[in-house]
């Protein structure tokens, strides 16, 4: 539950954020926000990431909510044994519900992170926990991740027939 409690709490920053930035910024104008680094620019995003599918925003609902209700599920079934994964599920969680919300409310996402010192997509909080938690579950599945009961055996341990 912790973890669920987690993916909230980051949701609600989000969404705060993205409140902040539309009653805050005209669409496709910019505000500093740290000098010579990112700029607090106003996107309607129609699309996910780099603006793909911009004209199926449907899909793209149908997609997060069942994704967001597939990592729902294995946050509560626990099928991570320690921290680490649900740590990184909470953060795809968050990531996803966070875009769904406005895609729902909006039929598009708010975006407004704008790098200025490389040209890069504009970007929101829900993003950045997707790509952090995305990136730190591949990571801790290819590295540290071992199913229960499929330990492999230590050194000496193996049975040996008598």
């Amino acid at each position: 539950m912790l973890y669920v409690l987690l993916a909230a709490a980051l949701v609600a920053v989000d969404q705060l954020v993205k409140f902040l930035v539309r009653a805050n910024i005209p669409v496709w104008e910019s505000a500093s926000f740290i000098p010579h680094v990112m700029d607090l620019t106003y996107v309607q995003n129609t699309g996910a990431a780099f603006s793909l599918f911009a004209e199926h925003t449907w899909i793209l609902t149908v997609i997060s909510t069942v994704v967001s209700l597939a990592i729902l599920a294995a946050i509560l079934k626990k099928i991570f044994p320690d921290k680490l994964g649900n740590l990184c599920l909470s953060l795809v969680l968050a990531g996803a519900v966070g875009n769904l919300i406005d895609r729902a409310a909006f039929g598009f996402v708010t975006d407004m992170f704008k790098t200025t010192f490389m040209n890069f997509a504009v970007f929101n909080v829900a993003d950045i926990c997707v790509v952090l938690g995305g990136i730190a579950l591949c990571v801790y599945v290819f590295f540290f991740y071992e199913e229960r009961g499929k330990k492999e055996p230590e050194h000496g341990d193996t049975p040996t027939d008598c």
